[in-house]
């Protein structure tokens, strides 16, 4: 690893930095009140109030009923069928955006290299193509239910809006491998989460055939999740031991 994830230097951040510097700044907050009277109540009352006005984040698009089963058209009928749809329109954005994210790490390791017990490129890129699997059969699935595969469900919506943050760090260029691998962790362990979920609904509408599929994806994420877990285990040990050598070492 060409780029540390720990390492010790001049970071200014902190107040420890300047301590003489920092007591007058407290000081200076202590005895001058702020101008603008108020407290966080009224931030929260804006809040409710921008609540109670807005809409949701959407609706779930009607199903296509053209050349659809029985069985299928069944299934769409109700609020759970509904909630099924929705749900699987966010594993499908979310399946997308782990391929990406995969891309991204690939980039990592081909600049600072990988660690012993660290990800390969052959595992990477396996991992990459899982993801990538795993988004085509959400949309056939969508498309055997007559969903539109395409339309941002509010579920898709809410998961962006939650993940945004784990695209943005991986494509920061500031970040190695091993720091990369954090945001993989944390898209891996939803994942998990998400497909079990997805089974648990297709298994309450009757589709049993579906949740086998389902289950066959979910048994491939935790071989993922195992994956990442061992690796930043390995890279994080490492960094330590590389730490304590350096420490170590005569001037």
């Amino acid at each position: 690893m060409e780029r540390k994830a720990s390492e010790m230097g001049m970071n200014r951040t902190g107040i420890m930095v300047h301590p003489v510097k920092s007591k007058e700044t407290i000081e200076g907050s202590e005895k001058y009140a702020p101008d603008i009277p108020g407290d966080a109540s009224l931030i929260a009352k804006e809040r409710q109030e921008v609540s109670r006005e807005v809409g949701g984040l959407g609706t779930v698009p009607p199903p296509n009923l053209k050349g659809m089963a029985k069985a299928a058209m069944d299934m769409l009928k109700g609020g759970r069928a509904t909630v099924f749809v929705d749900k699987l329109g966010q594993r499908l954005g979310f399946e997308r955006t782990g391929t990406r994210l995969y891309e991204c790490a690939l980039s990592k390791l081909d600049v600072f290299g990988t660690w012993a017990g660290g990800p390969s490129r052959e595992q990477l890129e396996k991992i990459r193509l899982d993801e990538l699997s795993h988004m085509a059969l959400v949309k056939r699935t969508m498309e055997k239910l007559g969903a539109d595969p395409t339309a941002l469900t509010p579920a898709a919506d809410l998961q962006a809006n939650l993940s945004e943050g784990v695209p943005k760090m991986l494509a920061d260029p500031r970040i190695n491998l091993l720091q990369s691998l954090e945001g993989l962790l944390t898209a891996e362990l939803v994942d998990n989460a998400s497909w079990e979920l997805l089974i648990e609904l297709a298994r309450e509408l009757g589709h049993h055939e579906l949740a086998e599929d389902f289950q066959r994806a979910l048994d491939v994420e935790q071989e993922h999740l195992a994956l990442v877990r061992a690796w930043i285990a390995a890279g994080t040990k490492l960094e330590a031991r590389v730490g304590e050598e350096a420490a170590g070492a005569p001037a």
